[in-house]
């Protein structure tokens, strides 16, 4: 048998005291509220009682310490792939909004003029396309129980509406995938399909004060 259930595990909150946005910038790991909305992470899904066999997370700081309590509940090592990273983004290192903002300068509007690729990073079907694969290799990798991919809200967002069959552009303010969530898909026949989503940091939500999450 391959595995049971694919979780996707959104990664707790950054330390980000400058407010802006990170994307696939070095040394950006997780605040101390962060670390325990990962925590409550990898305690939900301890809780379920599920057979989680394998660890995958994005090569990101952020990704690595949220999924590290993750493997270590589960007694497995911490596997990296690449695919599953953040997207890339023009305005990595900028603060969007306020006084000096990013989009306020009109030397980055042309990075705007087209919202359904986006214009300002990488395509959607792009990050759809390379989330697929790795949830696909990451399934067959095992011969049972589930695999945990601790991933960012973006590339996670996408797998929801590719496998919803829905439009990939979208309004962002209006992404269902809070910090520390898990978004479930199953094999159903011959595709993916969600089957759960979970948000065991809601609580925590409150708190959270980086502004610079993606």
């Amino acid at each position: 048998m391959v595995a049971s259930q694919v979780h996707l595990v959104r990664h707790g909150e950054v330390f980000n005291p400058r407010g802006v946005l990170y994307g696939r910038l070095p040394n950006y790991g997780l605040s101390e509220l962060g670390a325990k909305m990962a925590a409550a992470a990898a305690a939900d899904l301890v809780t379920r009682g599920r057979p989680v066999v394998r660890v995958i997370a994005s090569p990101l700081q952020r990704a690595q310490e949220s999924a590290a309590p993750i493997a270590s509940a589960f007694s497995l090592q911490l596997d990296t792939d690449e695919r599953i990273i953040e997207p890339t983004n023009h305005f990595e290192g900028k603060r969007m909004r306020g006084e000096g903002g990013a989009l306020r300068d009109v030397r980055n509007w042309p990075y705007l003029v087209n919202p359904m690729r986006p214009s300002w990073g990488e395509p959607f079907r792009s990050v759809a396309d390379r989330m697929l694969a790795a949830i696909h290799d990451a399934w067959n990798s095992v011969d049972d129980g589930d695999v945990v991919l601790v991933s960012h809200q973006l590339p996670i967002w996408m797998v929801h509406r590719a496998l919803a069959k829905e439009r990939l552009a979208h309004d962002p303010r209006k992404r269902r995938c809070a910090l520390s969530s898990i978004t479930t898909v199953s094999w159903r026949g011959d595709h993916f399909e969600e089957t759960a989503y979970s948000s065991p940091a809601a609580h925590l939500q409150g708190s959270a004060t980086d502004v610079g999450a993606v």
